[in-house]
């Protein structure tokens, strides 16, 4: 049987083509906006080649910055690198995406992706005319495609908020756009914590089948949760506050949770285990925040704090801004402000006192260890925190690969 071919549309870091991938389809073209995410998708694509032609020691040598990036990319394949387009999706730029498309020459079986979500979130509610944030109409670009390449079924992925934004118009408005052009349409909310990703990650994923071939919602297998935050991090070396590695050593052998999801994979070091500084004032909260999690379980609330730990008046909103990551259990959502602080994401190991390493949020959205973010700390945990978690998006690949 051939490979089933796709087309990820707003890619991000390309979580959820990992997922795909992985599940034996072949990724056509990726488009993104964000370069350093785009170069994120280059290296990754560049990685899913050496592995199909066992040449991965050069991917290794790049990793440990054995070599320079435009070193590792000249012994790449451009039809590899060039499926990679960096360009916003908008009016202007459609037709050019469409011919380096078809350029390629590929049947297109698959189109998934989603449109950015802040403008759904309940942050993005605070807004002024949300309604006319022109994100809310990025659907209609992704329905071109579909028009374009007429695929047998598309995966799209979004924030419970775009159900209820405008009052539900706007999905009603979504839905109706879809089946009129040609497709079934379903919709149900996953939760990424049932498909072996230690954390509480809730998500729209719509489903539209070509009517000929209308599968309705499919039954996603779901997975023990029995593995926690402690599991994803028991190897991974301590690191103190502002404190990192680009490439360490594990600090010991693999548990099961690792091994089984394939999160620690052939390499034998690990890579970004990276944590950002931190002053006293919150190096002090941290702890506070740690200790009143694991001896009580209670989250801390920002008015509890003593009076000189505090830096503003405001007692009413925010409150909960310092959060401990839950070592017992599952995370909290991880999302893309953790690249402007860490107060959300602390470590739950007190001896540590710092908020969690570019690795150890990779690994709470599941992203495997030789998977490399591309650009700056900042710009790494921004991508991993507006990623699809591979392993989700995997269980949704396999699924649709038996259904096609």
């Amino acid at each position: 049987m051939r490979d089933f071919c796709f087309i990820d549309l707003f890619a991000g870091a390309s979580g959820m083509s990992e997922g795909f991938t992985k599940a034996g389809f072949n990724p056509v073209a990726h488009i993104e906006m964000n370069e350093e995410a785009c170069y994120t998708i280059k290296t990754r694509s560049a990685y899913h080649f050496l592995k199909s032609e066992n040449k991965l020691d050069l991917y290794y040598s790049y990793l440990k910055k054995e070599i320079t990036r435009e070193e590792f990319y000249k012994k790449i394949p451009d039809d590899i690198l060039n499926s990679v387009i960096n360009v916003e999706i908008n009016d202007n730029s459609i037709k050019d995406i469409f011919k380096r498309i078809n350029e390629k020459n590929k049947t297109i079986d698959l189109i998934i992706g989603g449109p950015p979500c802040q403008a759904y979130s309940l942050l993005g509610r605070f807004q002024e005319n949300i309604e006319n944030d022109p994100r809310n109409k990025l659907y209609i670009q992704y329905g071109r495609f579909l028009k374009k390449f007429s695929p047998k079924a598309f995966v799209f992925e979004n924030v419970p908020g775009i159900l209820s934004a405008n009052k539900g118009q706007h999905f009603k408005h979504l839905k109706a756009y879809f089946r009129k052009l040609g497709y079934e349409v379903y919709h149900d909310k996953l939760d990424a914590s049932d498909y072996g990703v230690v954390q509480a990650r809730k998500r729209i994923i719509i489903i539209g089948w070509k009517k000929e071939n209308d599968f309705g919602f499919p039954d996603f297998q779901k997975v023990d949760k029995k593995y926690t935050v402690n599991d994803a991090f028991e190897d991974l070396p301590e690191l103190k506050p502002g404190e990192g590695h680009h490439s360490i050593n594990y600090k010991e052998l693999k548990n099961k949770y690792l091994e089984k999801f394939e999160l620690r994979n052939a390499v034998d070091f690990v890579t970004q285990h990276i944590s950002r500084p931190h002053n006293e004032r919150d190096l002090a909260i941290y702890k506070t925040a740690i200790q009143k999690w694991n001896n009580e379980k209670i989250r801390l609330k920002y008015p509890d704090l003593p009076e000189k730990l505090k830096t503003h008046k405001n007692e009413s909103s925010f409150i909960d801004r310092f959060k401990v990551v839950n070592g017992t259990g599952v995370s909290h959502t991880v999302v893309a402000h953790i690249a402007k602080d860490g107060h959300y994401y602390i470590h739950p190991d007190e001896e540590q006192c710092r908020s969690i390493s570019v690795r150890e949020a990779a690994r709470l959205q599941s992203f495997p260890d030789d998977f490399y973010f591309e650009g700056s700390r900042s710009a790494a945990f921004k991508q991993i925190g507006n990623a699809v978690p591979p392993l989700m998006a995997y269980a949704i690949a396999k699924k649709m690969k038996e259904l096609l």
